[in-house]
């Protein structure tokens, strides 16, 4: 039976879930394909999938700050509405709780960030941190395929 070793090659579905229910749910929709060790999961999740064989349906807990870190202040941080507009459409209108993508320094990739406040010059602030820092967290999974 063909087990997930660092480096594998996956085809999962699988739900990260903290109190507040799931963030990421494939479950029910098209499976992930994802790459051991290229950054797409956190280390501590990826840690809980090695040596589980293919076909393997498992629920782990993982304690407040394991899987994505513990919160950290200096991730949130205002953003004058003038820069907003400059990375996308000058007409959006943002409120609390949204989820905007922003591009990378480097323009390659994209990172996202919550909203937390408005300012009435439209300035955002806005948390960087991941959804789930800070937070015990579930992580199920069903790997479909191992390569």
């Amino acid at each position: 039976m063909t087990t997930v070793e660092p480096g594998s090659f996956l085809t999962l579905h699988y739900r990260l879930s903290g109190p507040q229910g799931d963030v990421i749910n494939t479950f029910g929709g098209k499976p992930a394909t994802l790459s051991l060790g290229a950054g797409e999961l956190s280390p501590a999740v990826e840690d809980r999938l090695i040596g589980l064989a293919e076909g393997a349906h498992d629920t782990f807990e993982l304690p407040a700050g394991a899987a994505f870190g513990e919160r950290n202040p200096d991730m949130v941080q205002w953003l004058a509405r003038k820069e907003l507009d400059s990375l996308g459409d000058p007409n959006e209108r943002y409120a609390i709780g949204d989820v905007i993508q922003l591009p990378t320094p480097d323009g390659q990739g994209q990172f996202a960030a919550v909203v937390q406040a408005v300012r009435d010059d439209g300035a955002l602030q806005l948390d960087f941190n991941h959804p789930l820092a800070g937070q015990p967290v579930t992580f199920e999974v069903e790997l479909i395929g191992v390569l």
